[in-house]
């Protein structure tokens, strides 16, 4: 949820169904204070529903940083929802009234830490072990469902009163995993926790780290650095090595679990899973070690507890029958001799114990404590947390003076016999057992005086803990300033490759619409050519028709001519021979005109002939030739496709190159302002905890002169005492000397005639005088020399506390000091190596990129030339069938090659160039030859690019120009020169000066088409290239001389 919704709002559904709506004043009556903190209070409490007791943690969301007080609530309610194990603290429930969550859990004895306080001794090991063994249960379950505590200590390990150990205080947990959050205890956070904002996220080995500083803890009745500054301890923490069990008595199987879990780097630590099968935890151990535990330290909380009833009582009779009780009263006695008789000592009295968290079966709501740092002899104790130590006791409780001693017999006395009988078999455990519980049922294993103290150092306040306090939340707005900035740098970076590729897209998209343009160019270029050789050919052939018919009709007339003229001749023959008969000439007439008849009956069937022949040949070279033409247009339009292909792919390598430059340069310039932004940050928290410390030391500093000051102070009344006694000394000589100058004086009136009397009294008041001024002497230098030797011993104790006070917040400083300085290193170590990492990526990908280009360009290239074969096989295939086609039909090879240059159409492909300007050009598009053809072959339909250094001929050559036709001649004449003329045999029309086709196919370049040609004139003479702007059907038109004779 958003931290812009106000705090206690219940619009969103999901935190409304968090929280009950019933009214918790009238679901809970009984409600008794037994713990506070700066988030509320924790009170015992009775459930009227289910008549169990429960404990309720008050968590106010007003004032000061409402919002975030809100979101602490909601994430430790969704947190607790969904525990679900034996060795997690159950929850009951949660309320609203009035800007106060009411947060219910069932009700615990106290923590482990309460057992250290009550006892003042370091637990037993196999106690250590079945408390641990517990502790890393519930933390495994956590773990299991990607959960991490966060907070794990001994004032966060809660005992139950059948004995089961149960986590509790998840303020700080974090319901995924792993986090970076900077929460927990100082004194018991892992160097990952620490080190978060620095060196990343951390998972569920930071509570394993936590538990061993526990172990230690139960084993030490203090964490390791407790009697550093928490500040300090963190910056020691961050870069010492890790602490190790001090005493020696400790099992070699506790030591090795402990180093375990207090391995410095985490990817060494064992998971809690793998701990839970250490051999210290699997050891055989009594199943009533935790409750024999509980039992004993009941026992002693209620001895101690009673005690000082016992000494408030003694101090009240003392009042009412004898006045105020005199000082060193022997109620202090009575508690020492108790304290020596069981090992135990009054929990009021110690300055060193820990504050606990445990809650009875609540928990403290944020993310940090800072706990108190002092020692045995200076009996202060500066505290320091954000969430409050919640505790259990019957500090609220009012007690009316009794007839016995023992405050417990009565007040808690179960109502009924029965709730007793319940409540002793049920135990505090179960389920059952609660509800059974009477009302006033109240047991702890916290001494009342530790409420007392706890409330007290709360409503003092502490400006160590306020500091940590904003320590804290200074390293929280830093990450998640951080973050921040990083999730808005991939919002960029996203957006960044969402724009490539649409660019790209685009650029795609518009080069396959340029592609489908020139498809449909070619295609409809291809039936346009197709539709005018069609109309050609046709054109053709009727101008071959007409010709002809024309020829035929000349023939004919010629004959006609020839007939008359024979028969002209044959009658002058006739009429000069007269001897010859009639009849005889008649018939030799006849037989004449049948001979001439016949002759120009075979002459006109062999013109016929000839004339079929002639068309089927010519049909036949045209559609051969227009077969080539194609041929020639189809590898002008592939080479003009493929070189299209050619320079998009060019332009969209250039494209993806540029996106390649323009990713790198915002990876580098993202790279640079994190690295700015964290070292920035960084910065500010070095600055951050340099003042903090400044203030630290000049805080304690001025505590330390006013503790002076106070010994200053206090010091007449000392004095005053010292020169009383002096005093009192100095009476006591004078008594007894004046009792002596009495029996001196006695003596001597005695012995002395009594006229003597008078000197001899004045002599012994003249001794006496002198004497007593002596004293006065002596006195005045005793009391003299007892205030010179009183102010010189105070001022020299104050100095030496002075200077070890000076030399341990010196040698803060350097710790402090040396910790940013290996935080600097660590971090320009870590903005070196992302930037090298990032280079490497960078030089990676453009690797890869480049090799995806060459591969597209080699798959372009196999392509093009895949392409190409294809296209000239079809094209070969397609001219041997026509030859062997033309073959079976009676045609020659050298007979279809033989047609003229000028016979070559005018009409097909008009937009070829000139003959002189065209030359031939490479099918690769580069400067290379093509892979798959080492000769390339030449294009000439609008290609820009050309080479004249390989000029080929892409037509056959030209048949030799067709014979003019002479005037009238000899039958014979005529019709050899009509077989000898252009419906001559296939020898006469063969091609002279170039190979045939078949030859061409049988070459080394079956690919590669020279050209040939007929007379002087022809084409294929020297330059080997031929102009298509001629065809048959123009020179046929523009030339037509053809006659017979």
């Amino acid at each position: 949820m958003p931290s812009s919704v106000r705090a206690g709002s219940l619009k969103d559904p999901e935190v409304a169904e968090l929280f009950s709506r019933e009214d918790p004043e009238k679901l809970f009556t009984d409600l008794r204070e037994i713990g506070h903190g700066s988030f509320g209070a924790v009170y015992f409490a009775h459930d009227i529903r289910t008549n169990e007791v429960v404990a309720i943690k008050k968590m106010s969301y007003s004032g000061k940083q409402s919002n975030e007080k809100w979101q602490d609530i909601i994430k430790e309610v969704k947190f607790l929802q969904k525990l679900r194990h034996p060795n997690t603290v159950e929850y009951r429930g949660c309320y609203l009234r009035e800007h106060t969550a009411w947060l219910v859990m069932e009700y615990c004895l106290g923590s482990a830490s309460d057992l250290l306080e009550v006892h003042k001794k370091p637990l037993q090991e196999v106690e250590i072990a079945a408390i641990t063994h517990g502790a890393l249960q519930g933390l495994v379950y956590l773990h299991s469902h990607n959960m991490i505590h966060r907070d794990v200590k001994a004032g966060n390990i809660l005992l139950t009163e059948p004995g089961q150990v149960k986590l509790g205080d998840f303020g700080s947990a974090s319901i995924v995993a792993p986090a970076n959050s900077f929460v927990g205890t100082p004194y018991w956070m892992a160097p990952e926790v620490i080190l978060a904002m620095d060196e990343g996220q951390y998972d569920g080995k930071v509570d394993v780290w936590s538990l061993g500083i526990t172990c230690i803890e139960l084993a030490e009745r203090k964490p390791p650095l407790f009697n550093m500054n928490a500040m300090s301890a963190l910056y020691h923490i961050a870069q010492n090595e890790s602490p190790v069990l001090q005493s020696n008595h400790w099992s070699d199987y506790f030591r090795n679990f402990v180093d375990s879990c207090l391995q410095k780097i985490a990817q060494d630590r064992p998971t809690s899973d793998v701990l839970l099968k250490h051999h210290f935890l699997c050891r055989e151990r009594p199943m009533t070690v935790v409750m024999d535990l509980i039992a004993r330290t009941k026992d002693a909380v209620r001895e101690l507890d009673n005690l000082q009833y016992r000494k408030m009582k003694k101090i009240l009779f003392h009042e009412a029958h004898n006045g105020p009780a005199p000082e060193g009263g022997d109620e202090e006695e009575d508690v020492e001799q108790y304290m020596l008789r069981t090992g135990t000592v009054n929990s009021m009295e110690s300055s060193h114990s820990l504050p606990s968290m445990s809650i009875s079966a609540s928990s403290q709501s944020s993310s940090v404590n800072s706990l108190a740092d002092g020692s045995d002899d200076s009996g202060e104790m500066a505290m320091m947390q954000e969430g409050e130590h919640t505790v259990t006791s019957n500090s609220s409780v009012l007690h009316k003076p009794l007839s016995h001693d023992n405050i417990y017999d009565d007040p808690y006395q179960p109502e009924v016999d029965s709730q007793r009988e319940a409540s002793s078999a049920g135990g505090g455990g179960g389920g059952g057992g609660r509800r059974r519980r009477g009302r006033d049922h109240f047991a702890t294993i916290r001494t009342a005086s530790l409420v007392t103290r706890q409330i007290q150092e709360h409503e003092q306040g502490s400006a160590l803990r306020e500091q940590m306090s904003g320590y804290k939340r200074m390293r929280r707005q830093h990450q998640k300033q951080l973050m921040g900035l990083e999730n808005k740098l991939k919002a960029e970076m996203d957006e960044h490759q969402l724009r490539l590729d649409k660019e790209l897209e685009n650029q795609r998209n518009s080069f396959s619409m340029e592609g489908e343009k020139l498809s449909k160019k070619h295609q409809a270029i291809l039936e346009k050519e197709t539709k005018a050789v069609l109309t050609e050919e046709k054109k053709f052939q009727q101008h071959i028709l007409t010709q002809q018919k024309k020829e035929l009709t000349s023939l004919l007339e010629s004959q006609k001519r020839q007939y008359r003229q024979r028969k002209e001749q044959l009658k002058e023959e006739l009429n000069e021979n007269q001897s010859t008969p009639k009849r005889e000439k008649q018939e030799w007439l006849v037989h004449q005109k049948e001979c001439l008849q016949q002759l120009q009956a075979e002459e006109e069937a062999g013109l016929l002939r000839r004339q079929r022949q002639y068309y089927e040949l010519q049909c036949r070279q045209y559609k051969r030739k227009m077969v080539l033409a194609r041929h020639n247009l189809e590898q002008d339009l592939l080479r003009e496709e493929l070189n299209k292909k050619q320079t998009l792919k060019d332009l969209e390598c250039a494209m993806l190159l540029r996106h390649h430059e323009s990713t790198q340069e915002l990876e580098f310039r993202q790279l640079s302002l994190v690295q700015r932004t964290r070292a920035e940050l960084i910065r500010t928290q070095h600055q951050t905890e340099l003042t903090n410390q400044m203030e630290y030391n000049k805080r304690r500093e001025q505590e330390l002169r006013q503790k002076h000051a106070m010994e200053v102070r206090q010091q007449p009344k000392s004095l005053k005492s010292k020169e009383l006694q002096i005093k009192r000394q100095f009476q006591d000589t004078c008594k007894i000397q004046t009792r002596q100058y009495k029996a001196l004086r006695n003596h001597l009136l005695e012995n002395t005639p009594k006229s003597d009397h008078k000197a001899v009294l004045k002599r012994l008041k003249d001794e006496q005088t002198r004497k007593l001024a002596i004293l006065a002497e002596q006195y005045d230098h005793s009391i003299n020399d007892m205030l010179s030797t009183q102010a010189l011993r105070l001022d020299e104790t104050q100095e030496a506390e002075y200077k070890v006070l000076r030399m341990q917040l010196q040698q803060e400083l350097e710790l402090l000091n040396a910790y940013q300085s290996k935080i600097k290193i660590h971090t320009d170590t870590q903005h070196e190596r992302e930037v090298k990492d990032l280079e490497q990526r960078v030089s990676i990908r453009r690797a890869l990129l480049e090799q995806r280009i060459e591969e597209e360009m080699l798959s372009l290239q196999n392509e093009r030339s895949e392409r190409i074969r294809t296209l000239l096989e079809r094209q070969a295939s397609e001219i041997e069938a026509f030859d062997s086609e033309s073959l079976r039909l009676g045609f020659s090879n050298m007979a279809l090659t033989g047609i003229p240059s000028e016979a070559y159409p005018k009409q097909g492909y008009s937009n070829a160039p000139p003959s002189g300007s065209r030359s031939a050009s490479h099918w690769s598009h580069g400067s290379g030859g093509d892979l798959a053809h080492p000769h390339p072959l030449p294009f000439s339909h609008h290609l820009p690019s050309r080479s004249s250094s390989q000029s080929l001929a892409m037509l056959p050559p030209p048949p030799p120009a067709p014979p003019s036709i002479s005037g009238p001649s000899s039958s014979s004449s005529s019709s050899s020169s009509s077989q000898g003329g252009i419906y001559g045999g296939g020898s006469g029309l063969g091609v002279r000066g170039a190979p045939s086709l078949m030859a061409l196919r049988n070459s080394p370049q079956p690919l590669r088409r020279t050209a040939s040609g007929g007379g002087p004139g022809g084409a294929g003479g020297s330059d080997g290239v031929l102009s298509r702007s001629t065809s048959v059907t123009s020179h046929i038109s523009n030339g037509s001389h053809l006659s017979y004779s």
